[in-house]
């Protein structure tokens, strides 16, 4: 077979048959795309050939075989290890990078890419496994604007597939930023559900009203970046001052009910900082300029 007759047979390779790597094959397999799949372990692409995927041997065939290339491993270092033996087969096509990095990383990659031929997009799964291959499912990509509108349907089949911008960086930056924003929310989740907890409040109850309150939580995102863009901080939904007072309350109850006070301990200090400099009469979106400056120190 030709390198161009194994071209057209293959809509998408995907190189890494890891949890997500297995995940995203099936989701393109699903919309009815024909996909190939490698693995370092030949054995972990049995169950997606058996769901109809084309197996290839080596990664070179696998890059050979489609126009879009996704590779998902653990680390950038096994994307440059796997593919800069087969680089030049990359040339006019596209390569979407779903492994988790650092900007920079993403960075380098894209140019050592773009040396060889190729566009690229860094690409990150906001969801986690769970919702691959659901419209909720969220999927960030950045970097080469023509090779995500050329591919944006079969993309689109792993969920939203959103492209944040040319830079190649952008699409790590807001995994980690999104990670940090997650993992804030659950924080403050966790840390409610043991509260009321105390109080023999069934977890499911209380998420129950937790989850029908979140929509008002994410409008106050929405208000609050126009006040940050705007740099104008007004007090419609509390200032500084007015949500340590009630931060207060919540450490109060919560050493009485006998739990950790890690974080409401941690926002206290936050908006302790940004009142002891200068932003205390102020919206509380104002707490974006000590985070900003880094301030540690009243």
């Amino acid at each position: 077979m030709s390198e161009h007759e194994n071209h057209e047979r293959s809509t998408v390779s995907v190189i890494g048959l890891g949890q997500m790597g297995t995940r995203l094959a099936q989701a393109f397999l699903a919309a009815g795309y024909v996909t190939t799949v490698w693995n370092r372990t030949a054995a972990k692409a049995d169950a997606l050939v058996a769901q109809g995927a084309v197996r290839a041997t080596t990664v070179e065939e696998a890059v050979a075989a489609s126009p879009l290339v996704v590779v998902c491993v653990p680390d950038y270092k096994t994307v440059e290890y796997l593919l800069d033996p087969v680089a030049e087969r990359l040339r006019g096509r596209a390569l979407a990078n779903l492994t988790s990095g650092t900007p920079e990383e993403a960075v380098r990659i894209a140019d050592w890419a773009a040396g060889h031929g190729a566009d690229y997009l860094d690409g990150a799964a906001m969801s986690g496994t769970r919702l691959v291959g659901r419209p909720e499912g969220l999927f960030v990509f950045s970097g080469s604007p023509e090779a995500f509108t050329t591919h944006r349907t079969v993309l689109a089949s792993l969920g939203n597939s959103v492209h944040l911008g040319a830079d190649p960086a952008l699409s790590p930056l807001y995994d980690t930023a999104l990670f940090g924003l997650a993992w804030g929310a659950l924080a403050g989740f966790y840390h409610a559900v043991a509260l009321v907890g105390a109080a023999d409040v069934d977890p499911a109850a209380f998420a129950a009203v937790a989850t029908g309150h979140m929509p008002f939580v994410t409008s106050l995102m929405a208000d609050h970046a126009r006040q940050i863009e705007d740099g104008r901080f007004p007090d419609d939904d509390g200032t500084v001052e007015v949500h340590a007072a009630a931060m207060e309350h919540l450490l109060h109850t919560s050493r009485a009910r006998g739990i950790g006070t890690d974080v409401p301990e941690l926002i206290g200090n936050l908006l302790d900082r940004a009142a002891a400099t200068g932003n205390g009469s102020r919206g509380i979106a104002s707490v974006i300029e000590t985070i900003t400056k880094g301030e540690r120190n009243a």
